[in-house]
């Protein structure tokens, strides 16, 4: 397992799906070593993908430094991990990344027709020694030690989503088929009560999958569209430990707050052992 950067710079622009405030983001190669680092406000601001940077997790994590944050990073940051972008500079500008299909269908796709480049030094990878538990109510995440990335996630919605569930193990080829088409999701009776919020202020039908009463609004990819993209979530999520997790994952109705608490605690067992290490 090498790390990779991109062959060349790729770009993406559109709304924010909370904000609904035009964005644009550029993603250029970075040398090996360089990890996944966002750049704001032209460039003045700088931090890397690291889950304590996360500063908001209500219906999308938004990461940032001082008061400089840019939001509904998990998208993006799906695609250049599951895809294998292990070093990549993320400049922003905007309130937040553009939200295009409201899936990871867009990055995964260029990222793959433009290619990556083999930097020939070895990929950081995240392993642990023993499983942990982390709870947030009648949420649960179980992580264990594992030889590949593996998520099983398992949802509980009230309907007409109901329960769905799905076992995956994520590598290039299964993300771009059967995680990264999978779009975001809410109930149309939560539409007026996240707009008063200041949410979904871009969300409508071509970039959301939107539930009635009596089912969904437009056709689902999927009949477990719903848990796909809550897996495409927790892949981005946890691309802020800042190295390919050697982990296996099981979820119960987890969500961004549950998922930066785990990367939060997992770092904090990595830099432990950097600094048992010397480094």
């Amino acid at each position: 397992m090498h790390q990779h950067t991109l062959r060349d710079v790729l770009e993406f622009e559109g709304v924010g799906l909370h904000t609904g405030a035009p964005g644009r983001v550029r993603i250029r190669p970075q040398v090996a070593g360089s990890g996944l680092r966002f750049r704001l406000n032209g460039g003045a601001v700088s931090f890397p993908a690291h889950a304590n940077y996360v500063v908001e997790t209500r219906r999308a994590t938004v990461v940032g430094s001082g008061e400089h944050t840019v939001s509904t990073v998990e998208h993006l940051l799906a695609a250049l991990f599951a895809m294998g972008v292990d070093n990549a500079a993320i400049e922003v500008e905007g309130p937040e990344i553009p939200v295009l299909d409201g899936s990871s269908a867009t990055f995964a796709e260029a990222i793959a027709k433009l290619g990556l480049v083999d930097q020939r030094a070895p990929r950081a990878t995240f392993s642990i020694e023993r499983p942990i538990v982390v709870r947030d109510g009648d949420a649960l995440l179980a992580i264990a030690p594992s030889d590949s990335f593996r998520i099983r996630f398992a949802v509980d919605y009230a309907p007409p989503i109901g329960a769905q569930f799905i076992d995956a193990t994520i590598e290039p080829d299964y993300f771009i088929r059967e995680i990264a088409p999978a779009r975001t999701f809410g109930y149309l009776h939560e539409v007026e009560a996240l707009r008063n919020a200041g949410l979904a202020r871009g969300g409508t039908l071509d970039n959301a999958l939107v539930f009635a009463p009596d089912g969904p609004l437009t056709p689902q990819r999927w009949p477990n569209e719903v848990v796909r993209h809550k897996t495409l979530d927790l892949i981005g999520d946890f691309a802020l430990l800042g190295a390919w997790p050697k982990l296996e994952v099981v979820s119960v109705k987890s969500g961004h707050r549950l998922h930066a608490r785990a990367a939060n605690e997992l770092r904090g067992t990595l830099e432990t052992k950097l600094s048992v290490l010397g480094r």
